[in-house]
């Protein structure tokens, strides 16, 4: 039998849809309660902090998303597996560049004191578990983690470029082409 109540998880993923959509800002209490469907009072009830206590939970579950499928396989296994699943990882979450980064946007946005810690933790995570993965394909440490920062950079450009264009290959095309370099590098790296 399905549920026929609603449980703070299930807004979660709602709510990371509507910022995206309208922003931080854009996204008012009543939009929210619109666009999920539930009332104001439920809304509190689930989040007594309001719209920033909804944008803390949204950015916690993406940062549990990545981290499972994009932070731990960087850190455990070979290099050349984890970066290809990286990439299709990438690839489905961003929908080819389609969806955009909300940890980006909210750093690119008035509200990034806001949620500082949040998106510091999430990007430094991201480039030390790519640095981690680059030194064992066999880059030094200081280029690893020069060129993690260049791949993080390719994968935003990607989504941005996507997002102006409407040209999925734009996010494709950066992906494909950071880690086909980090790849070859590495290689090089080692003398193989």
């Amino acid at each position: 039998m399905a549920r026929s109540y609603l449980e703070r998880s299930d807004l979660v993923p709602q709510l990371a849809e509507i910022f995206r959509r309208y922003g931080y800002e854009g996204a008012s209490i009543g939009v929210i309660a619109k666009e999920t469907g539930a009332g104001r009072s439920s809304l509190y009830h689930f989040f007594p902090g309001g719209k920033e206590e909804m944008a803390d939970a949204v950015l916690a579950q993406i940062s549990d998303w990545f981290e499972a499928n994009v932070f731990a396989p960087l850190t455990q296994k070979p290099a050349p597996q984890a970066l290809a699943e990286m990439a299709a990882a990438v690839e489905a979450y961003f929908r080819s560049g389609q969806r955009i980064c909300l940890v980006g946007a909210f750093a690119l946005d008035d509200v990034r004191t806001r949620f500082s810690g949040r998106i510091e933790s999430y990007f430094a995570r991201w480039g030390a578990a790519l640095a981690e993965c680059l030194q064992r394909a066999g880059w030094p440490e200081p280029e690893a983690r020069q060129e993690a920062i260049s791949i993080l950079a390719a994968i935003q450009g990607g989504i941005v470029l996507t997002r102006a264009s409407g040209n999925a290959e734009a996010f494709r095309s950066a992906l494909a082409t950071a880690l086909t370099r980090a790849g070859r590098a590495g290689t090089d790296a080692t003398g193989a």
